[in-house]
């Protein structure tokens, strides 16, 4: 039976880069190594680190929409900022290749991290093993007005470019996590259960918006859906991600209001800043390896994990909830913290 929501998204173009949903699997180790077998309390893994392109990653499902514009409209040229290690360059760069067209990447040294590994391996490393073309701008840039004064270079000689900003985190990308969300709610149906809570880290947060626009749609509200900052502080994040939300829904066709206190967004996890661990961070990071054999990144999920976990064991949950933890991917930055997990 076709939703309200799927009927909404189908008005729009999306090239077919995951190939199908992606798995949801149950933490049965991590259950038991926090007790959570005993307090009734299920613990499920959302893993949007297993795709078929480029490594996987969250960023995957916005660029199903950017791309799926892209080549409706016959762009050629694909030109994306971020971080040095940016994970949504990444996979931008990974996603042109296989399509066969040119991509540019305009990064910028935005963490203060300056190590040998941090400069060149990890998502650098990938960048040009897909044949980007890479630009490296000092922090506190303005990549964006950068890579538009390029695409108008690139326009003038009869170029068709499309420029993505950080993330791709826009109403339009949102609609890949707006997908989601009725992919989890399928997904529900099959396992026989009902998530009591969505986890996300939130970093340009199109990842929180999406979903939030999705579960309204849906019938289940915005305030299923809670995430970790990483990027800024809570209550910047809370405004970016209310603003984004609303214009998903807008998009969506949806005259829905969601109001600030239904968007549910905790600081606790940023420490320093984005991109600079924490212990908290690292040691979430081990539990997961040591504990189900995956792996979640140092600057996203990480933190993220690191804040549920602190929730379970401040008793947030109660018997017969079951949670359900977004892997948004991002491992190829595990190398680019070497010094950080081995040091």
């Amino acid at each position: 039976m076709q939703t309200q929501l799927d009927t909404a998204l189908n008005a729009f173009a999306r090239a077919d880069l995951l190939q199908g949903p992606t798995p949801i699997q149950r933490g049965e180790r991590l259950e038991r190594l926090l007790g959570l077998d005993k307090q009734g309390i299920g613990l499920f893994l959302k893993r949007d680190d297993y795709m078929l392109i480029g490594g996987g990653g969250n960023k995957l499902r916005k660029l199903e929409f950017h791309i799926g514009a892209a080549l409706a409209a016959g762009v050629d040229t694909v030109i994306t900022i971020g971080g040095l290690q940016s994970n949504h360059a990444r996979l931008t760069a990974a996603v042109c290749a296989r399509l066969g067209l040119a991509c540019e990447l305009i990064l910028t040294r935005s963490v203060p991290k300056t190590e040998v590994d941090y400069e060149l391996n990890g998502n650098v490393l990938l960048d040009q093993l897909f044949g980007a073309d890479i630009s490296v701008l000092a922090g506190g840039s303005d990549s964006l007005a950068k890579a538009e004064t390029r695409a108008a270079q690139l326009r003038e000689s009869g170029r068709k470019v499309m420029v993505l900003p950080t993330g791709g985190s826009t109403p339009l990308g949102s609609l890949g996590y707006a997908r989601c969300a009725a992919e989890i709610a399928q997904q529900e149906t099959a396992l026989g259960l009902t998530f009591k809570q969505v986890i996300v880290p939130n970093g340009s947060a199109g990842t929180h918006a999406g979903l939030a626009a999705g579960f309204q749609l849906l019938g289940r509200g915005t305030s299923i859906v809670k995430s970790y900052s990483v990027l800024s502080d809570q209550a910047t994040s809370a405004t970016r991600t209310l603003t984004l939300t609303q214009d998903t829904l807008a998009l969506l066709g949806s005259n829905a209001i969601v109001q600030a206190d239904e968007i549910s967004i905790d600081g606790s996890q940023l420490g320093n800043g984005y991109g600079l661990p924490t212990p908290a961070m690292q040691d979430a990071v081990h539990l997961m390896a040591r504990a189900e054999g995956l792996l979640i990144d140092p600057v996203y999920s990480g933190k993220a994990f690191a804040g549920l976990l602190a929730d379970l064991r401040q008793g947030h949950f109660r018997a017969g909830d079951n949670v359900l933890f977004v892997m948004t991917g991002g491992t190829p930055g595990l190398y680019a913290y070497r010094e950080t997990f081995q040091g």
